[in-house]
């Protein structure tokens, strides 16, 4: 039982929180209301799949530099806590299951479905090159309701009917580029001094800090065009709760370098955020028809 809860920690399973949301909000959307039972199980362990598999690579990727980082030397590969091939056992298990998961689904998401492993293989190694890493990562979590979407309507047409999770999906990926600029805050001496790439080493902490704002004032003019798009009219009534629990991330972590806030802004707040828009997404599914 240690040996379990040190591996869902080593993944951080609580992360998945993050953006799990977004993908059951593109399924609500495609469905126009409540998805079957097997089709939700089946979206959780294809998404709980991919993102652990992601992380994991993230991990086995980063270890020399984990290492050398103060914060992360006491990850569990780094530590020695977790073996190498421990890693990658868990790593081939989690892509099995995205894969088998995703044939499960339908054949659009399957045949779809090496995208997203390969662009979170390549995202780790792209720190060492370009500070547009944080994009890539938000690209990362874009599949999401685009994945939803396709696990409903086994399409690929998004730039016709599916362009409301094409707008989602865009929207997540700035949303978090912008948390992610914040997060990195925490490495911007180490990322200096050790040739690694982000927005706060290249351009410092206040630009980070607007830059980060400006990318989720972007994300929330996309979430209310899609929205208003798909007319969803009950849902648009969380925007102000969405717009409230962003000001709140920025507020506090206007001064950059406070890690416990950080932190707070990097993971309860964000994970709110996307808890929020799928209520409302699931509330406009379920309610509007009865209104």
């Amino acid at each position: 039982m240690q040996r379990i809860k040190m591996y869902l920690d080593f993944i951080k399973i609580e992360h998945t929180l993050f953006a799990l949301p977004f993908a059951y909000a593109g399924a609500f959307l495609a469905e126009g209301g409540l998805i079957s039972l097997r089709l939700a199980f089946l979206i959780l362990t294809a998404f709980t799949g991919l993102r652990t598999a992601a992380m994991t690579f993230n991990r086995i990727i980063d270890r020399e530099i984990d290492a050398k980082n103060p914060r992360t030397a006491m990850r569990h590969l780094p530590a020695g806590l977790i073996s190498l091939k421990e890693a990658y056992t868990i790593a081939f298990l989690a892509l099995a299951i995205y894969f088998i998961s995703a044939a499960l689904i339908n054949k659009t998401a399957l045949m779809l479905s090496p995208i997203p492993a390969i662009t979170a293989y390549i995202y780790p190694y792209l720190k060492r090159f370009t500070c547009l890493c944080h994009y890539v990562l938000g690209l990362n979590l874009a599949f999401a309701p685009l994945g939803g979407w396709i696990a409903v309507t086994d399409s690929i047409d998004i730039f016709g009917s599916e362009l409301v999770p094409t707008l989602i999906g865009v929207a997540v990926m700035f949303w978090v580029a912008g948390f992610d600029m914040i997060y990195g805050l925490q490495d911007v001496d180490f990322d200096r001094s050790n040739n690694l790439h982000s927005i706060g080493a290249h351009f410092g902490v206040r630009a980070a800090l607007w830059l980060s704002r400006l990318n989720h004032v972007i994300f929330f003019a996309l979430i209310a065009i899609a929205l208003q798009i798909h007319n969803a009219k009950l849902a648009e009534l969380f925007l102000p709760l969405i717009a409230l629990l962003l000001f709140y991330e920025h507020y506090i972590v206007r001064d950059g370098y406070d890690e416990a806030k950080i932190q707070i802004a990097f993971f309860y707040v964000n994970a709110l955020v996307s808890s929020a828009l799928l209520a409302a997404i699931f509330a406009d599914a379920i309610f509007s028809k009865l209104l």
